[in-house]
């Protein structure tokens, strides 16, 4: 047995499988010697290495470029098509499920409104579970080609231990509850609820941090350490990026910027509390301080409509102005208790709002904020598009896939004989065992 601590061969094996497969997924397509070059292994490991990869069927050639005097270089690329990922984002109005093959291109999509009975948690888990199923047949695919199942949600994610006492495995969600203020949920053991109904690898976390990861991979924060991604829906969340890693807290909860104070005594704001920047700066709450605004329709058609109403409309422009002060000075607190390279905003109500609003937030973010600090920080717009909690959500099972080298996830065993509608055994009287 080897002594703790010390590395072993497969260790080392695996460490060199993930360095190459990880820099070869961001950087690619490369060459053997570039990789050899930028990842510092030697020719000999890159060669072991990348032929293993290659025989797995993890990494394919992608054509050739010319060399110095000497053959032409065969380039490298992880393969799109060895697998697959699903994100899940649970949202305010619908569960959106989406399917990505390895270079996060979507091959299937459903869109499921949550409909009268809200954030119900039977409803959702049904809803997610349905979706999953859905988009694997559309993709016509077998369930054996899905690495896992990313899933971002409202509220405090906590890791507990699993059945047993024993820690949780990657993959294994039976022992995550989610703490959800604001919809509801308090202790909901969602991780049990969703493994009633798929035997798939599921990995679970808060929606601002499933956001946050997609930006800091493909978008707004790539290329820096020190960042925080704030996302701006009905709600209002963050990602903190500390050093390039996600801040969690002692409890998973940190990063709930919508629920600190903005204003002692003000509005009250959806978790029960008084005067949180959620209950200005949120969609749901700045909709329900216009006064004209529309009903009978979506939040993003109102607040579209807003947007629309302030060139005309002195009230509306104003509401508007009042936000943008409100924002600004909650990224003010952000630059000074941080001190990030860049704040991203993101999520569907802050794409829509900012492009009036973000010249504004940077003049009141400068007002307030600490002037050294706010001068190293740039405050921007995400850039990929209100879907980025789902693509996010699949990034979390990615990034265990490129972590262990490529080790495909341990399945557990199936709870699910039937379909979620149909069958003697219904999903819904599943769940409750679950519960139980």
């Amino acid at each position: 047995m080897a002594e703790r601590g010390k590395r072993t061969v497969r260790d080392l094996r695996r460490g060199n499988r993930a360095s190459l497969l990880r820099h070869l997924y961001f950087e690619g397509p490369l060459s053997r010697q570039e990789l050899g070059r930028d990842t510092g292994l030697s020719a000999g490991s890159i060669s072991n290495v990348v032929g293993e990869l290659i025989a797995d069927g993890m990494v394919e050639e992608a054509g050739a470029v010319e060399s110095d005097g000497g053959r032409p270089r065969t380039l490298l690329q992880v393969s799109a098509a060895f697998g697959y990922v699903v994100g899940v984002d649970v949202g305010e109005t619908r569960v959106r499920v989406e399917l990505f093959d390895l270079a996060l291109t979507e091959r299937a999509s459903a869109d499921l409104p949550l409909s009268d009975s809200g954030h119900d948690v039977d409803h959702v888990v049904s809803l997610a579970l349905r979706g999953i199923e859905s988009v694997v047949r559309e993709a016509g695919i077998d369930d054996s080609e899905v690495l896992g199942v990313g899933i971002g949600v409202p509220g405090i994610v906590e890791h507990t231990p699993a059945e047993g006492g024993r820690p949780a495995a990657p993959g294994e969600a039976d022992g995550i509850v989610v703490h959800g203020q604001t919809i509801g949920w308090e202790a909901v053991p969602l991780g049990r609820l969703l493994r009633a109904g798929t035997a798939l690898p599921l990995y679970i976390d808060n929606g601002a941090k499933t956001l946050g990861q997609a930006e800091m991979w493909f978008g707004g924060g790539r290329g820096s350490r020190n960042v925080v991604i704030a996302l701006i829906g009905s709600g209002v969340g963050a990602c903190v990026v500390a050093d390039g890693t996600p801040y969690h807290g002692a409890s998973s909860s940190a990063g709930e910027w919508g629920h600190t104070t903005l204003r002692v005594g003000g509005r009250v704001c959806r978790c029960g509390s008084r005067g949180c920047l959620e209950a200005y700066v949120g969609a749901e709450a700045l909709l329900g301080r216009w006064p004209s605004a529309p009903g009978d329709v979506s939040e993003e058609t109102a607040l579209a409509a807003l947007l629309a109403a302030a060139d005309h409309d002195p009230e509306a422009g104003a509401l508007l102005a009042e936000t943008a002060e409100y924002l600004g000075a909650g990224i003010a607190d952000l630059i000074n208790l941080f001190n990030p390279e860049r704040i991203v905003i993101g999520g569907w109500a802050g794409l829509l709002l900012g492009p009036r609003l973000l010249p504004a937030v940077r003049d009141v973010a400068a007002a307030y904020a600490l002037r050294h600090p706010c001068a190293q920080t740039s405050i921007e717009l995400g850039r990929l598009g209100a879907d980025a909690v789902t693509v996010g959500a699949a990034t979390l099972p990615l990034a265990r896939f490129l972590d262990t080298g490529g080790e495909r996830p341990v399945r557990l065993p199936a709870q699910q004989a039937e379909s979620p509608d149909t069958g003697p055994d219904p999903l819904r009287n599943r769940i409750a065992r679950a519960v139980r």
